[in-house]
């Protein structure tokens, strides 16, 4: 008899889709052999990674529009098929796999230093030389609760706007950056309470913690602790003398800290450090990536991330990354280190533990994945 086939073919693909948007597909289907059908209609279905399948019926030998959500940075696999032609021989070509990586428009960052500190100037610098970064950064310059007869005129260059950031416009950034912060009296609980429900409901939260984080005020102490992954004790949390950081046996695997510049197979040759928080055991399901010495010479968390249901948080029990910057004892990792952690916290897909990437290559698909 004679044969009759279906095809489908991708018109436009883009290979790019900005996130929250939808990516516009083109496609056709076609009737081969002899008397096809002029007036066909044939069921496309649309198969995306993470969503839902969608089927809908279309012309045969038309082109056709799709729009497809794209709700991630990273890749997006879609799969095309379109339904069988009654005795066709073969339906391989009435399927077809496209990848478009979804891309943001703008991480919004808001970075919040507690006081003027060394570090602060390795987040802005970072922070500024990323183009897909847009940095909200305020600097506390003086506690409410201090006064030292200075002039506000002379101390504030503008009000810190407590109520616009913590609530009215809190779920337009991406990422909360809270750098040596404590909260003697700065932030009521109700904004707290708002930066943990922003982690829970999909943000990113990362504290670099000092001193200030076991004296009054500590952030751990608030509805804030509900979601960090490590608390330290007030009495012997602070331990101060020379130390290396070095990455756990976690920490040699996972895509944040894997290959940093300086690793080494027994440890690593980065510079010292001269302060670490002694955290106690990290919540469950957490993932400690670095670690310092403690005094009695076991190990003491240093970099813990967490998920928190749809969101992430990562603790550096440390405020003394800045002296990497600074060159001190060959300094280390720093730049790459923290835009890894930023991009982590953002949910870079590149950056995830539990990958799977697709490729392409002459009709095959090859699927990998890493965990």
């Amino acid at each position: 008899g004679e044969e009759h086939d279906r095809r489908l073919r991708i018109l436009e693909a883009p290979p790019y889709a900005i996130v929250g948007k939808v990516a516009t597909i083109r496609v056709q289907i076609d009737d081969l052999g002899p008397d096809p059908d002029r007036g066909a209609t044939a069921e496309l279905r649309v198969h995306r990674a993470g969503g839902p399948d969608t089927a809908r019926s279309v012309a045969v030998g038309e082109p056709q529009t799709l729009e497809v959500p794209i709700d991630h940075a990273g890749p997006t696999l879609i799969e095309l098929e379109a339904a069988p032609l009654p005795g066709e021989v073969s339906d391989v070509n009435n399927r077809a796999t496209l990848r478009i990586n979804g891309v943001r428009d703008k991480l919004r960052v808001l970075l919040i230093s507690g006081a003027p500190n060394q570090g602060e100037r390795v987040w802005r610098r970072l922070l500024k030389a990323d183009p897909s970064v847009e940095l909200v950064h305020f600097t506390i310059l003086r506690p409410p609760d201090k006064d030292d007869l200075t002039p506000l005129s002379e101390l504030a260059l503008i009000q810190f706007p407590v109520r616009t950031l913590f609530q009215d416009k809190i779920d337009q950034f991406d990422l909360i950056i809270l750098d040596q912060f404590d909260d003697s009296t700065r932030l009521p609980d109700a904004y707290l309470a708002n930066i943990a429900d922003f982690v829970r409901q999909g943000g990113g939260l990362l504290m670099t913690a000092g001193p200030e984080f076991i004296g009054p005020g500590s952030l751990q102490d608030t509805p804030l602790g509900d979601i960090l992954p490590v608390h330290v004790p007030v009495d012997g949390g602070l331990h101060e003398q020379r130390l290396v950081p070095e990455l756990t046996e976690l920490g040699r695997r996972h895509p944040v800290t894997a290959d940093l510049p300086g690793v080494t197979p027994s440890g690593t040759d980065w510079g010292p450090w001269y302060r670490e928080l002694l955290g106690q055991t990290p919540r469950e399901g957490s993932e400690t990536l670095m670690s310092g010495p403690t005094p009695e010479g076991g190990r003491t968390p240093l970099l813990v991330l967490d998920h928190v249901e749809q969101g992430r948080v990562a603790m550096l029990l440390s405020d003394q990354i800045w002296l990497w910057s600074r060159g001190e004892g060959g300094g280390g990792p720093q730049a790459e280190l923290l835009r890894r952690l930023s991009h982590w916290l953002m949910k870079e897909p590149q950056l995830d533990e539990e990958q799977l990437d697709a490729a392409i290559t002459d009709g095959t698909l090859t699927v990998t994945r890493r965990s």
